[in-house]
């Protein structure tokens, strides 16, 4: 990963924040992206003295000129881009008789719509060194789990952006895979509006669903987005990749 050029969403917290500090600690040029500005800084001084070098990008990844103003100002900056990194994502609960439009909306905007358009507006640049797309998917993505409808449908839109961007690309040399974590900890949840009891309730009931009997940590993940845009996996595209403790194996319990 030395010198290459990577742009990674969500780093304020979790799965993006991990992955943006492993990209830098191997030496890439990393443009972390989040709504944070705290987080991010924290982000930026855990990463000094590493190899690689850190650029925070403060965007709301709903707006179209925001998204478009991330890839501009990121090319300008590192002269291109080799890996992005698609982890902006929220949760939130609802059924079909019970998500509003908006709350719709607003799961579609930045769990779907802005991994398409950073996506589509990076394509001319990880043409030039034909470069890798990792999408942060969920194990919701091919499991359907009741009261999370709008989550559920966003991260299966982005398994399925994945693999019909990978055959599209592939023409380039550009690779498009996924990742599909089950529970992670993180500040996705509490985002959502879990206080810190209820949490961590959460989380021990999960250790009951998910077959190696632990929820897994933001470094696994990021370690496997790694590897995805390594020259490593130069020969796998159009992947989504469970990380889930074998959650996606089990039937509802």
């Amino acid at each position: 990963m030395n010198g290459k050029r990577v742009i990674v969403t969500g780093a304020s917290s979790g799965i993006g924040f991990q992955t943006a500090k492993r990209f830098a600690d191997e030496g890439a040029q990393v443009v972390a992206c989040g709504r944070n500005e705290t987080a991010l800084g924290s982000l930026r001084d855990e990463c000094s003295g590493m190899k690689g070098s850190i650029r925070l990008h403060l965007a709301d990844l709903r707006k179209t000129s925001q998204i478009e103003r991330l890839v501009s100002e990121s090319v300008e900056a590192l002269e291109g881009i080799d890996i992005l990194v698609n982890s902006a994502g929220i949760i939130g609960s609802g059924s079909i008789e019970s998500t509003s439009i908006e709350d719709w909306d607003r799961m579609m905007g930045i769990n779907l719509r802005s991994a398409f358009l950073l996506t589509q507006r990076s394509v001319p640049f990880l043409k030039e060194h034909k470069g890798s797309v990792v999408n942060v998917s969920s194990v919701a993505g091919p499991r359907a789990f009741p009261n999370l409808l709008a989550y559920c449908v966003s991260k299966a839109g982005i398994d399925q952006l994945t693999r019909c961007a990978a055959l599209e690309l592939a023409v380039y040399g550009i690779r498009v895979n996924a990742v599909n974590p089950g529970v992670v900890v993180s500040n996705l949840h509490k985002r959502s509006g879990m206080d810190d009891k209820r949490y961590a309730e959460f989380l021990e009931h999960s250790k009951s669903t998910h077959p190696l009997g632990r929820v897994g940590k933001p470094e696994e993940v990021a370690d496997l987005i790694l590897y995805l845009s390594s020259d490593s996996a130069s020969w796998i595209t159009g992947g989504t990749f469970e990380i889930d403790g074998g959650r996606a194996q089990t039937c509802a319990r």
